[in-house]
């Protein structure tokens, strides 16, 4: 929210009390607490009639702050609340004539005693932020509404990331950004999983911890500050710290929570009924079998809306119509070597059986009045699921069982944006705070009925609205977008600013939602999307299978489901990467190459984990531009090999794009290219490219229950290669090693080798030892 009229001036009816001098300030075991008076106090009169802000500083886990400022701290405090991992943290602390410090980790607080309000946040002596005169404030605005505001400084060539999945520019700089969620598609400013919280390219990350309605104008209000404000007495954020950006990430999900791993078969290919075409157990058998008959793996199959009769949403009941025997029809299906996801949102229209069940037991959120809460918005008179209420969870968690037990294996969980504030909730909830929270409630019963009922690491659901913390109930995807380039890339945009907030796993609808692709659009989206950590086919009101879009299209989707499936040990390392630490798989660039300024900006090209650089294709010519960051590189298709630190254009026939390998990596490639959940230590192949002398690089495969199965690790010296093999499994299950793009060695020790296309060949023989070396 804006509260200045441009530098100078306060906005018309706009009470400003910013923090001026600090009053006194006591520590204790382990905080620090500022008083800090509005005003410089010349005169014991000067105390009177007029606020004292409160600011404490604490450390909830190593290299984090807790910065929480009041007003008047006499008001209930409703939830709900962000779940934060928080425990004993060792902090060190100062305080002296000069000012106050506390210290967590290598992060560190200073407050000044000056003459001036002054706040500098290091980390490792290097300052991060800060703030200083009229920055810290209580606002009132006309109306006598109360708001707590706080401006952190922006160095300058600063960039701020993040603040959920949002489409517009990746970096925020200069934008207003309001976390609430809408359903706006993904063409505007409006957001499905708005996150408060952002990525500093300078090394740190801010968390407003706040399920409410959290405004912030980045570089915006105020050019040189990020301002953000909450209505209400009080103001709770947490400055984060880390040795990389990575190091930020971790810690911050370390907080808020790390992503479960998804199953292995949800990185596969899924293929939808799409929205509003009509279909039955015929038209399903039709996309399925002439996947088949093409030769096209297919992994997930999803009925989308209509699988429930029409005005009945959702009553978790097969429409008897169009499937008079779903028992059957799903044994039928799965028979196929295919896992069922089912569509379903949190809502319960008048019509469906339900409404009735759940307005009698009180599962239904309520008017003021105490009436069942309901519009005609979707679906004709319905209401809310209150997830606030266990009995609603078990009663919701119960007809989702009976789906599981009939077949079903995942949930796409759509909705949760639509949540009215002029309601109450069964355990006095704060309507506002309810807005943005409610999903993570409906995701979280969702994902654990699914956990419960198939065992951990069995569990995924297809989500769409999130809030902070959400990443713990993976997957995500894109929402409504269009079947057009623009689409394409603003979909990218939104998808890579979410995982700068710790989300691992993103989808999207390929090709786009609405409308129907050209044919050109679908085949290059389809290369996205399988160049996805997930990969759905969906759309609106027409079908998505292939050879609507020609038989090209055919030969360019079992392309790259096919590489996306040999690709699989090495994802599934990224993924398990993604639990550990909070990285997402589909990485901006900045996250990877922070030390590299070109890299900064760049929202049109990703890391698909560590290691793997793609470069989707926007337009029709099927030309590419994109930078490389410095080093030797190599085109994973072919072997080329291209120094860094430039721009590249190109063009790309349908059956490729750019696919580049970092430089001293290792890709773990699997001997299945038809499914996604296989043995992928079982005959292995470790890629290495472009070793570097006196480095070393590592690969490691884990099995399909994210356990470590097997590690290969390479390191040079000069031109010898020593390779060491980790793994309760190495000398049973076969695997080999290819040097790419070197054509000649002296000598082998311990392995087997020969010449192919792609480089030197290294098989270790049944029952060698675990060190293999190499003289080039």
């Amino acid at each position: 929210m804006k509260f200045t009229d441009g530098y100078w001036q306060i906005r018309e009816g706009v009470e400003a009390h910013y923090a001026v001098e600090v009053r006194d300030i006591r520590t204790d075991a382990d905080s620090i607490t500022v008083y800090a008076a509005d005003k410089k106090v010349q005169r014991k009169g000067d105390t009177l009639n007029s606020p004292l802000l409160t600011l404490r500083y604490s450390s909830p886990i190593p290299d984090v702050i807790r910065v929480q400022i009041v007003h008047h701290k006499g008001k209930a405090v409703k939830g709900p609340a962000f779940e934060l991992n928080t425990g004993e943290t060792h902090v060190q602390l100062e305080n002296n004539e000069q000012g106050a410090s506390l210290s967590s980790g290598k992060l560190k607080v200073d407050i000044s005693r000056t003459d001036t309000w002054k706040i500098d946040y290091h980390y490792a002596e290097k300052r991060l932020t800060g703030n200083g005169n009229r920055t810290s404030a209580y606002m009132r605005t006309p109306g006598n509404r109360a708001y707590v505001r706080e401006q952190l400084e922006l160095g300058i060539g600063e960039y701020i990331y993040g603040l959920g999945e949002r489409f517009t520019p990746f970096v925020k700089n200069g934008q207003t950004v309001d976390i609430w969620n809408e359903d706006g598609g993904t063409s505007s400013e409006q957001a499905y999983k708005n996150i408060p919280f952002y990525l500093s390219n300078r090394g740190y990350g801010v968390f407003v911890n706040h399920p409410e309605k959290v405004s912030f104008e980045v570089a915006s209000e105020n050019v040189s500050k990020v301002q953000f404000s909450v209505e209400g007495e009080s103001l709770d954020y947490f400055i984060i710290g880390g040795d990389t950006l990575k190091d930020v990430l971790n810690n911050y999900t370390t907080l808020t929570g790390k992503p479960a791993l998804p199953p292995a078969w949800t990185f596969g290919l899924w293929l939808t009924t799409s929205f509003t075409t009509s279909y039955d157990e015929e038209t399903v058998n039709h996309f399925i079998d002439g996947m088949i008959e093409r030769e096209v793996p297919l992994h997930v199959f999803h009925f989308d809306c209509f699988w429930m009769k029409e005005y009945q949403w959702c009553d978790f009941e097969w429409d008897k119509d169009v499937f008079p025997d779903p028992e059957g029809m799903l044994k039928r299906l799965k028979s196929k070597g295919l896992k069922i996801c089912a569509w379903i949102n949190p809502y319960i229209a008048q019509k469906s059986a339900l409404f009735d069940e759940g307005m009698e037991q009180g599962y239904l959120v309520k008017t003021k009045e105490g009436d069942v809460w309901q519009w005609d918005k979707w679906q004709a008179g319905m209401g809310l699921v209150d997830f606030t209420n266990p009995a609603a969870v078990k009663w919701y968690q119960g007809k989702l069982k009976r789906l599981v037990d009939m077949g079903v294996d995942s949930f796409k969980t759509d909705f949760g944006e639509r949540i009215p504030t002029d309601v109450v909730y069964y355990d006095g909830s704060d309507p506002m705070k309810m807005h943005n929270y409610y999903t993570q409630l409906y995701n979280k019963a969702t994902f654990e009925l699914l956990e419960q009922s198939l065992g951990k690491h069995e569990a995924a659901v297809f989500a769409r609205s999130a809030t902070a913390g959400g990443q713990q109930f993976p997957v995500h995807w894109g929402g409504d977008c269009s079947a057009n380039y623009a689409s394409m890339a603003e979909t990218l945009r939104g998808g890579l600013s979410l995982g700068l907030c710790g989300f691992g796993f993103w989808s999207h609808d390929i090709s786009g939602f609405e409308k129907t692709a050209p044919p050109d659009v679908y085949k290059r989206w389809v290369a996205f999307g399988l160049l996805s950590s997930h990969s759905r086919l969906h759309g609106n009101e027409s079908y998505r299978v292939p050879w609507l879009f020609g038989i090209e299209a055919v030969d360019v989707l079992r392309h790259f489901t096919q590489l996306k499936c040999s690709l699989m040990p090495y994802l599934y390392s990224a993924s398990v990467e993604a639990t550990v630490r909070g990285l997402p798989v589909m990485r901006a660039m900045v996250l990877e190459f922070p030390e590299d300024r070109a890299a900064h900006p760049l929202d049109l090209q990703y890391m698909l984990g560590e290691s793997l650089l793609v470069a989707p294709i926007f337009n029709e010519t099927g030309d590419a531009t994109y930078y490389i960051p410095r080093g030797t590189w190599t085109n994973y298709w072919t072997g080329e090999r291209k120094e860094g630190g430039s721009w590249i254009t190109e063009r790309h026939d349908y059956f490729s794009l750019p696919l580049w390998v970092r430089p001293n990596s290792m890709i773990a490639v699997g001997s299945n290219h038809l499914r996604p959940d296989y043995d992928y230590a079982d005959h292995v192949v470790v890629h290495a490219f472009e070793l570097q002398d006196q480095s070393a690089a590592e690969a490691a495969i884990y099995s399909t229950q994210g356990e470590l199965e097997l590690t290969v690790k390479a390191e040079r010296t000069g031109s010898t290669i020593h390779v060491q093999v980790i793994g309760i499994h190495h000398s049973t299950k076969p695997w080999s090693l290819i040097l790419r793009g070197i054509t000649e060695v002296d000598n082998v020790l311990g392995a087997d080798w020969k010449a192919t296309e792609q480089g030197i060949l290294v098989t270790p023989g049944a029952g060698t030892s675990s060190a293999i070396t190499i003289e080039l």
